[in-house]
């Protein structure tokens, strides 16, 4: 069984940087880069043909892993484990629930949505796996088809991957790390060490070279849209302004925090590309078009499962290059982009249920995208079906153009576009903002669940995405590096098996120790104490100095006693301070299994109202409001319960209580 570190911070551990990993991705990043300049033509025959051999030998195996991730997520979701907090059972979701899907929305998509929104459809529709093109067959197979590569299966991905991350940052106060979530696998020992470093610096590399492709494809989009809007001119020069200028306002925001920056970013940029939405439904052929939304919906889950399990077996060699060209790089891309993604959406997710998590990040973005598909992605069928051969062929051979060619068929067609290179421009920061933030907190170490790294490192990190987005562009090098991220998926979706592990073992054990919480113990409060003096404690609303003066004169007595007691058994345990000097942690050591764990935690408290008068006329505002509680905590969280005005063998017996139901735990998990 593997171990927690302690729930009270360590006073030792100061946050740094983890050379290992620091350098290690740095060098790995900088020398595939340095290969893909110098060597353009050979870099790319190589990688292209590392990504066509990864689709011909591993497709069965990307279709059937893929499958396996969002069935394991739904599961989860649906499971008695679904009521489980990514946090402790006292934790409130830190953000909003708008915000949150608004900001899962912006990391997990981005640029993309403006890059394939009208291309892929027309694509689909215009040279199709099956089948005759151009027809209203091909075209709700187009719209299934894109509906497949944008839906369940690659929000699975990100939902295994966060819940994941999640669970064991905020759950069991382990590193926001890739590393944490193969401690019960490997064991504490391997995850710090070689095992732990690798796998950190393989995400770091992964989420790196991801970023820098899309700010690549977001670059070439934006400079076409100023081209189409204003004339600019698309070159080199104008991309690389559009480079630093991206990085620049990245770096603020990323300065800024996720609280302020991502968050204030992704909530614009949300209502901004609804209302792009919007305005092309309602200029549209609207009716058309929600008809064919609808339609478009039932055809997805009413072909997901042959869909999700289709290899084009029988259509060879045209089928095996139609599926590495679209669904086997889709998955690849999904998979290859899940650290970066992950981790981000892992650190905005604590206080949410497995439930809520799962169900918010596979179905709320699923709704926006299935609208935005049907809506571009019938608007551009449409035109095209009645003689807009242009668009078609711009699709196919320009898919950035696509978009713009497209709102060139409706009113306002300036006003669409420059709100679409507004809109991408956003998406763009955000993905580097957040981008920055992960890259920071993948290469620090001792950094707890919670916190996010220096602003330094941020900065660094935003600084170097942008030089090496920079160096791609000059060298061409944007195609060769799409197929490095799509091959690295490869062996990271082997880390995701080890995930799902990792979480049924976790999720087991935790399911062990709620079953041992129903057993009964002994009762505690009416010992020793008349009905008179439990109902004075009942009513009583202690003030700070007299709750800090209980702690240590009732409660460290008790813990104390009984770490004399277990002492004389043989068994180790510690008692520590927290850091406000008032809480207090009490730890029986088990060697190999888990420790136990009985906190007491100074918490202020809000005074019902018929008890505001207690204080007197003299005691200030807050004192009047407030009151203060000796509450329990255990490795789970607060048990909701206060120890103030227990007697010392009220408190040992309270103890032991607790005691009791961890061995009963360890009984049920032997």
């Amino acid at each position: 069984m593997y171990q927690n570190p302690d729930t009270l911070p360590d006073k030792e551990n100061t946050l740094s940087v983890n050379k290992i990993v620091f350098y290690a991705s740095a060098l790995l990043s900088v020398a595939l880069i340095l290969f893909t300049i110098l060597f353009p033509a050979t870099s790319e025959a190589l990688l292209g043909q590392s990504l066509r051999w990864v689709s011909d030998h591993f497709g069965w195996y990307y279709m059937l892993v893929v499958a396996a991730y969002s069935l394991f997520a739904l599961f989860i979701g649906f499971s008695s484990y679904g009521n489980i907090k990514l946090g402790q059972d006292h934790d409130k979701p830190d953000f909003p629930f708008i915000t949150w899907a608004a900001m899962l929305f912006s990391a997990g998509i981005g640029i993309d949505l403006l890059f394939f929104g009208a291309s892929e459809p027309l694509a689909h529709y215009l040279t199709p796996s099956m089948g005759e093109a151009g027809t209203p067959e091909a075209a709700r197979a187009a719209i299934a088809q894109t509906f497949l590569h944008w839906g369940l299966h690659g929000w699975g991905i990100y939902a295994l991957i966060g819940m994941t991350l999640a669970y064991f940052a905020y759950r069991h106060n382990l590193p926001l790390a890739l590393r944490s979530a193969l401690v019960p696998v490997f064991g504490q020992r391997r995850t710090n060490g070689w095992l732990g470093h690798s796998v950190d610096t393989f995400g770091v590399v992964c989420t790196l070279l991801g970023i820098a492709t899309s700010l690549g494809i977001g670059v070439l989009q934006a400079n076409a849209g100023l081209s189409h809007v204003f004339g600019i001119e698309s070159s080199k020069w104008v991309q690389s302004a559009i480079i630093i200028g991206v990085i620049v306002v990245a770096g603020v925001s990323a300065m800024s925090g996720v609280e302020r920056g991502v968050r204030r970013l992704s909530e614009a940029n949300m209502a901004a590309a609804t209302l792009l939405l919007l305005a092309l439904l309602v200029m549209g052929p609207t009716l058309f078009l929600l008809n064919s939304f609808t339609q478009n919906i039932g055809d997805y889950f009413q072909t997901l499962i042959g869909k999700t399990f289709d290899v084009y077996a029988y259509q060879g060699e045209a089928g095996a290059e139609w599926k590495s060209g679209w669904t086997i790089f889709f998955w690849a891309w999904w998979v290859a982009w899940a650290p970066f993604v992950g981790l981000f959406i892992a650190r905005i997710s604590r206080g949410r249920t497995l439930r809520e998590f799962v169900f918010g990040v596979m179905f709320i973005p699923l709704g926006f995208i299935f609208a935005w598909f049907a809506i571009f992605g019938n608007s551009a069928i449409d035109l095209v079906s009645h003689g807009a051969a242009e668009l078609g062929q711009v699709a196919l051979e320009d898919p950035a153009m696509g978009m713009f060619i497209l709102f060139e068929h409706y009113p306002g067609a300036s006003v669409l576009s420059l709100a679409a290179v507004v809109i991408g421009l956003v998406f763009f920061v955000t993905s580097a903002d957040s981008g920055a933030l992960v890259l920071a907190n993948l290469s620090s170490k001792n950094l707890s669940s919670g916190a996010d790294a220096p602003i330094g490192l941020r900065l660094f990190w935003a600084a170097a995405t942008g030089l090496i987005t920079l160096g791609l562009l000059f060298a061409g090098g944007f195609g060769s590096l799409q197929a490095v991220s799509v091959v690295a998926g490869l062996p990271f979706s082997l880390i995701l098996i080890v995930y799902m592990v990792a979480m049924w073992i976790s999720l087991r054990r935790e399911g062990n120790k709620r079953k041992a919480s129903t057993v009964d113990m002994a009762p505690v409060l009416n010992h020793g104490l008349s009905w008179r003096e439990r109902l004075g404690r009942i009513v009583n609303f202690p003030s700070r100095k007299t709750v800090v003066h209980f702690i240590g004169s009732a409660i460290h007595p008790a813990m104390q006693e009984v770490a004399n007691e277990l002492g004389e058994q043989g068994i180790a345990t510690k008692i520590h301070t927290g850091d406000n000097g008032c809480d207090l942690s009490f730890e029986v050591l088990h060697g190999e299994e888990v420790d136990f764990v009985y906190q007491v935690r100074l918490i202020q408290a809000i005074k019902p109202v018929f008890a505001l008068g207690q204080a007197g006329n003299l005691a200030s505002q807050q004192e009047q409001e407030h009151y203060y509680r000796a509450e329990v905590f255990l490795r789970e969280g607060s048990q909701e319960y206060d120890l103030v005005g227990y007697s010392k063998e009220q408190i040992i017996t309270d103890m032991l209580n607790q005691y009791e139901r961890h061995m009963q735990f360890l009984h049920l998990e032997r």
